[in-house]
């Protein structure tokens, strides 16, 4: 507890050294398309000094290019310095794993959120940062204590470890049941407990609590054992279990893979391939308009006269208003850049798969590599691949989905979307009566030339959710 708050402590201090505007950027370089949409027309509607000029996408800056191979900075491109890798250190720490909330799943948590009472206004932010840290399924997989200290470093909101705890109970009381889950275990009680009281749901609880691993691995007659039941005591318990929902927050985001969302999500950027010349069209759609400082804010428009106290105000109003104006254009104009330089540089090293469409293509990975083409510091890439999706012709992906790195005992140019997407064909096309063990598995992928541990075939086998050998027989 005393490094965690010492950490806090550090955090906090470093914060300081943040400007509003960096605080400002990093808040709408986290933004999906959609969100960042909405936020452009709030700030019209609010900011006197800020205008359109021009209908929405119609001549706004171009971000579109065509990449034959390296990745060419744009006419007028300058990298927004207080986040270069030089110097920004303290605020490098990777929050790849945390960003997959979409618009649907957190803007109906958060609607709920705020109608409730009781919380205050620390425990309501951080209880919409908690459900910006949800995953598809609405399970959160990073600890409280670094939720609350990236929300003292971006945010500059201080929260206690009972005020991050209070905000955490709020979201999982949110509907669907099991949202703000951390594992499924926790995802299931959380259902059962709000299930009116009967004797299977009891039979149901004591099962999960006490015989989960039992349950799993479906050894259903030592937990008859164990929890002391009758055979249809367990059936009907069986029963209500099987009716729970394991992915409560799939409903409103739509799961995560490209066929899926395809439908059901804004995507950020669009790549279109020319496979037979080897080139890529990249192009950032959506309906930011090109943003200027209204006329009568301009810097040549003559200020109000005089020291009395209306024509000082009259002046800091107008000043005011234009700083605020120019300093929302900045941050639009920024994010743009940034995330049009972020797709580019993934285009670049996903080559193979944006040219084909092909998964198995799918290059070695992490925010380094990126970060390497970008000149951008590790915060500012996992920022911008946060929430963020691509539109190909093979479907609607995450940017996460392209970030990989070879395991330790993979061959070289072996990663972990070609081993997965190879195990998904052997298992598909496996004799379901003798289903293969991972042994075998792994076997099947050395005569592939995929050469991995039995371990990792184990790993990559539970995550593309299929069970060990014994339960996927079928008589």
């Amino acid at each position: 507890m005393a490094h965690n708050q010492q950490r806090l402590t550090t955090e906090q201090r470093l914060q300081q050294r943040l400007t509003p505007l960096q605080v400002q950027f990093v808040r709408m370089l986290e933004m999906p398309q959609a969100q960042a949409e909405e936020e452009v027309r709030r700030a019209l509607e609010e900011m006197p000094a800020l205008e359109a000029a021009d209908p929405a996408g119609e001549g706004a800056p171009d971000a579109s290019g065509e990449y034959a191979g390296g990745v060419e900075a744009s006419p007028g491109w300058r990298r927004p310095d207080f986040f270069a890798r030089e110097g920004a250190g303290y605020y490098a720490e990777s929050v790849l794993a945390q960003s997959e909330d979409t618009a649907g799943l957190y803007e109906a948590l958060t609607a709920q959120l705020d109608q409730r009472e009781g919380l205050s206004e620390k425990e309501l932010a951080a209880g919409r940062y908690i459900i910006g840290s949800l995953d598809d399924n609405g399970y959160l997989e990073r600890p409280l204590q670094a939720l609350a200290d990236d929300l003292a470093v971006t945010d500059g909101i201080d929260v206690t470890p009972q005020q991050m705890q209070r905000a955490f109970e709020a979201v999982r009381s949110l509907e669907p049941a099991g949202v703000g889950a951390v594992d499924l275990r926790d995802c299931l009680l959380l259902q059962l407990r709000r299930r009116e009281d009967s004797p299977e749901v009891d039979h149901a609880l004591e099962i999960v609590t006490h015989c989960f691993d039992l349950f799993s691995k479906k050894h259903f007659d030592r937990i008859l054992s164990a929890a002391s039941l009758s055979e249809e005591e367990l059936r009907r318990a069986l029963a209500v279990i099987t009716r729970l929902n394991p992915k409560p927050g799939a409903a409103l985001t739509g799961g995560g893979v490209a066929e899926e969302v395809s439908g059901q999500i804004t995507p950020d950027f669009t790549v279109e391939a020319d496979e037979a010349h080897g080139v890529l069209t990249l192009t950032m759609p959506g309906n930011i308009p090109r943003l200027q400082v209204e006329r009568s804010f301009a810097e040549d428009t003559p200020l109000p006269e005089g020291n009395d106290r209306r024509a000082r105000d009259a002046r800091l109003f107008i000043q005011s208003n234009r700083q605020d104006a120019r300093n929302f254009i900045r941050i639009v104009e920024m994010r743009r850049t940034t995330l049009y330089r972020v797709m580019s540089a993934i285009l670049k090293l996903q080559r193979p798969f944006f040219l084909s469409g092909d998964e198995a293509l799918i290059q070695p990975m992490v925010l380094r590599d990126v970060a390497a083409l970008t000149g951008y510091d590790l915060s500012v890439i996992s920022r911008a691949t946060q929430g963020k999706y691509v539109a190909t012709a093979a479907g609607v992906y995450p940017l996460k989905f392209f970030f990989n790195e070879k395991g330790r005992d993979m061959a070289e140019g072996t990663t972990a979307h070609s081993v997965m997407a190879r195990i998904k064909e052997i298992i598909g096309e496996e004799d379901k009566s003798s289903p293969l063990s991972d042994e075998q598995i792994t076997a099947l992928l050395a005569e592939a030339g995929l050469e991995v541990a039995r371990r990792t075939v184990a790993k990559y086998r539970e995550r593309l959710g299929f069970p060990v050998a014994r339960l996927r027989k079928e008589i």
